[in-house]
């Protein structure tokens, strides 16, 4: 069984929450959000916003603060091979209400298609929220191009 060991990244001011499932190897070995070199969020995000890429966990810390995007995972615990979402088992779901009774957030998102899975079996009837499935900023997510995932992603702006 592992705990997750990053906290969420959220102040007063954030409006929009960004879930995935669960921190890959590299991502608990950094231990901050997307760590590993190939995965896509930080690049897309900076598009999104017509800024920088993030490069430190400060900047990457400041830049979600300061767009006002809160980001956890939705798995608190579980067992898991490796950083293979598809080997995920035994799932403890995050307890979303410490970001949701501190910040105004108005939309919900998740990070692919298995955090969507997660979401709705744990965490969305408990707080009756829906959440939207953006598509995964994973590099197993080969099949969408950085331009299409820019793309989709621009709708979190809305």
């Amino acid at each position: 069984m592992i705990q997750h060991p990053i906290k969420p990244v959220f102040d007063q001011n954030s409006r929009i929450l960004i879930l995935g499932s669960f921190p890959s190897v590299k991502s608990r070995e950094a231990n901050f959000f997307y760590g590993h070199p190939q995965n896509r969020f930080w690049k897309v995000l900076a598009a999104v916003f017509k800024t920088e890429v993030p490069n430190t966990i400060e900047e990457k810390r400041n830049f979600l603060l300061e767009y006002r995007v809160a980001v956890w995972d939705v798995i608190h615990s579980c067992d898991i091979v490796g950083s293979s979402d598809s080997s995920i088992k035994n799932v403890t779901a995050n307890d979303l209400s410490e970001i949701l009774e501190k910040a105004e957030i108005q939309k919900i998102f998740v990070n692919g298609k298995k955090a969507e899975q997660y979401y709705k079996k744990y965490i969305e009837k408990n707080i009756n929220r829906k959440a939207i499935c953006m598509p995964s900023t994973s590099p197993a997510n080969a099949a969408w191009s950085l331009e299409r995932l820019i793309e989709e992603w621009k709708s979190i702006r809305e």
